[in-house]
């Protein structure tokens, strides 16, 4: 008659124990697989609205940014969005650079010894036009979107990058590398397709793709507004898609918790 006393007195503590995690520590317990949302910046009329569902559903996400036009006609790494950083650090999410200008890789030039690049940025005073980049300063336009996240969240952003549109080549790699950064870019599934028209791909197509097709260790890929997209996929397929995932067990981490970063990430250059 002992027996069912002590069982209960050495579980129930454990019971107490488990029941007392905080929500978000029980679900990680619970993780059937991992996916990590990254979001890149776009004109910004719907990050407000991004981030309540990131807050709302305890999701941190990893951010690429750029100084990309933004509806209000500043840059999203502006003062004006100043203050939206800030909030996201203090929520736990990590940055990376996606350039400066947003600026797009179209063709290797130079040599493997002397590199350079010709770019076209939609971003800044030479949007739309194409010139060509030294290896050092692409290097700078990576620098300076890693620097100014840093000056407006007070975190160091992580040492990777995303490359506009995905566009890169083997000696823009190496380029990257040569100044400390990786680059990211996103599992086929991830691809959650709020580019694309919305006449031809409607919110509940794309939703119901991802749901169907994304699975564990998948880099998911969205943005913060979309100028072409007449119907925003951010935030109406955002946070179905959030809950979807997680009732098949997937959780969400950032890239710092990816299994390929940051054990392998290379050593930044001191700037």
């Amino acid at each position: 008659m002992l027996l069912p006393v002590f069982c209960f007195h050495i579980v129930a503590p454990i019971i107490i124990a488990i029941s007392a995690l905080p929500a978000s520590a029980r679900a990680q317990n619970q993780c059937k697989g991992s996916v990590y949302l990254t979001l890149d910046t776009g004109h910004m009329a719907v990050a407000p609205l991004v981030a309540d569902v990131l807050r709302r559903q305890h999701v941190r996400a990893t951010f690429f940014a750029a100084n990309e036009r933004t509806q209000e006609g500043d840059g999203s790494l502006g003062d004006h969005w100043a203050p939206w950083w800030r909030a996201r650090a203090a929520e736990g999410h990590e940055f990376a650079s996606h350039t400066w200008d947003h600026t797009y890789w179209r063709a290797d030039l130079g040599s493997a010894q002397q590199p350079a690049f010709r770019v076209r940025p939609s971003a800044g005073a030479r949007a739309g036009q194409d010139f060509v980049l030294t290896a050092a300063k692409y290097c700078r336009e990576l620098d300076k979107a890693a620097d100014r996240l840093k000056q407006v969240t007070g975190k160091t952003p992580l040492p990777l990058f995303r490359a506009p549109g995905g566009k890169t080549s083997p000696q823009l790699l190496a380029a990257a590398q040569s100044c400390g950064y990786a680059h990211v870019g996103w599992s086929p599934a991830g691809f959650l397709g709020d580019e694309l028209p919305s006449d031809r791909f409607s919110n509940a197509a794309l939703l119901n793709k991802a749901l169907r097709d994304v699975r564990d260790g998948d880099i998911l890929l969205a943005h913060l507004g979309i100028w072409s997209r007449k119907d925003p996929w951010a935030p109406a397929v955002l946070e179905p898609l959030i809950e979807g995932l997680k009732s098949r067990g997937l959780c969400f981490k950032t890239l710092r918790e990816h299994p390929d970063y940051p054990s392998q990430l290379p050593a930044q250059r001191h700037r």
